[in-house]
């Protein structure tokens, strides 16, 4: 009755305030009817409604709506539900959303903000970067003649007070570096002398496997697995998605390097997705039956994130490499392996984006995101807005990337080292 009374109401005020009022209402009405919670912990809903929808009836422009829907979800006390400006919501997207998966490109860079520049941290051997002389340390000034110094200040200032704010800062860079194939991305770059250089750099088709998960944009996975000093082995994935494949090069990796001293996960920069996967990967370091990683819930169910110990697990030293674009079944798996005695977590603090989330574009332009479960880990702890802290905190800088160093891999390794010396050469 409310809703249709609200809709006749609707036609008597502009197209603006309009949209804004179809905007509250849709998230008014989201939040009662996804929510993890279906008492909201005790919030009287229907009173915030009855309370602010007036005031949206008073504006204008989104502008003036925003403060307004921002102060109706800010009584829910809970992070990963918030509205985002027009052209942040855009900056943020992945290209996917205007481009056919099959036509995505890349200029083969992975980007951090470190420090508030943003840095490359990786190009990938093959990609038109590499091949135009980018290496890890370089800085992006501008992309297609934008600063990226003000993309960087808007996303700041939208999520200012988010722990998901080094997650978003890298992903609108990467948007902007992304787009159709056979295009090309002008970059200008501080390099490693301290020299501005500009380049045309081509998108191709991105290495690795495709794959689609839920609400989650087209994703290319990849996976690298090899042997570091000392017969440490390292095993290294971007999505926990494409489970047949990743699964069984995770499987084959864990496998060859049951007598290695230590193994290292490298999470950095992974956003997580199919949360089965870390139960499976989780069965090759838990000799134990009836543990868990801890457990989801949603408004209709409970998902305890069980481990089935393998027939013949590893049971040497486990580093975990994570960083603040590492969310979701990323800190799951990490923070459980943790909270479970069988891992030691290197890195930078998690996103603190562990509950599966959504993004839309409401009607009057801007983007709400909201969550639709609940996690708390094996041990207790709610990662939501939390993130996952490192056991040792290790930060990676300009300087140790352009000298080709990786002080998180280090500590990692160091670690592992000590162990085998104290088990008397380990394994």
């Amino acid at each position: 009755m409310a809703a249709a009374q609200d809709r006749a109401a609707a036609v008597f005020h502009s197209e603006p305030q309009s949209r804004n009022l179809r905007s509250f209402d849709y998230i008014w009405t989201t939040i009662r009817d996804k929510h993890w919670d279906p008492k909201l912990g005790g919030l009287d809903w229907q009173s915030v409604r009855d309370e602010l929808r007036p005031r949206v009836e008073k504006t204008a422009t989104p502008a003036e709506a925003r403060p307004i829907l921002q102060e109706m979800i800010g009584r829910l006390h809970q992070s990963h539900f918030g509205v985002v400006p027009s052209d942040i919501y855009q900056d943020i997207q992945e290209p996917s959303g205007q481009i056919a998966p099959e036509d995505e490109g890349w200029t083969g860079l992975d980007v951090r903000v470190i420090g508030g520049k943003a840095l490359v941290t990786s190009v990938d051997a093959g990609a038109p970067a590499y091949i135009r002389g980018v290496r890890p340390g370089w800085q992006l000034l501008k992309i297609d003649h934008a600063p990226v110094e003000s993309l960087l200040e808007k996303v700041n200032t939208a999520y200012w007070n988010s722990t998901m704010r080094g997650l978003l800062l890298a992903r609108a860079v990467l948007s902007k570096l992304n787009g159709r194939v056979g295009t090309q991305a002008r970059i200008e770059f501080l390099d490693g002398a301290g020299k501005i250089v500009e380049t045309d750099i081509a998108r191709t088709r991105p290495s690795g496997i495709q794959s689609r998960f839920g609400y989650l944009p087209a994703c290319y996975v990849r996976m690298e697995s090899r042997r570091l000093g000392g017969n440490i082995g390292y095993i290294g994935f971007n999505f926990f998605l494409a489970p047949a494949a990743v699964m069984k090069k995770f499987e084959e990796a864990v496998k060859s390097c049951r007598e290695c001293p230590g193994i290292i996960i490298d999470l950095r920069g992974n956003p997580g997705g199919i949360g089965a996967m870390a139960i499976g990967m989780a069965g090759w370091f838990i000799n134990q039956p009836n543990q868990q990683l801890g457990a989801m819930y949603t408004r209709d169910a409970t998902l305890h994130f069980i481990v089935n110990p393998r027939l013949e697990t590893y049971g040497g030293p486990l580093a975990i490499l994570v960083d603040d674009c590492s969310a979701s079944t990323s800190e799951v798996f990490a923070q459980g392996m943790r909270d479970l005695g069988r891992a030691r977590i290197f890195g930078i603090k998690t996103a603190g984006a562990a509950l599966p989330s959504v993004f839309e574009r409401l009607p009057n332009g801007d983007g709400f995101q909201y969550a639709i479960a609940n996690y708390l880990s094996k041990g207790g702890k709610t990662l939501e807005g939390a993130g996952v802290v490192p056991d040792e905190e290790v930060k990676l800088s300009r300087a140790a990337l352009l000298e080709g160093r990786d002080p998180v891999l280090e500590a990692a390794l160091r670690w592992i080292q000590a162990q085998s010396t104290q088990n008397g050469s380990g394994r």
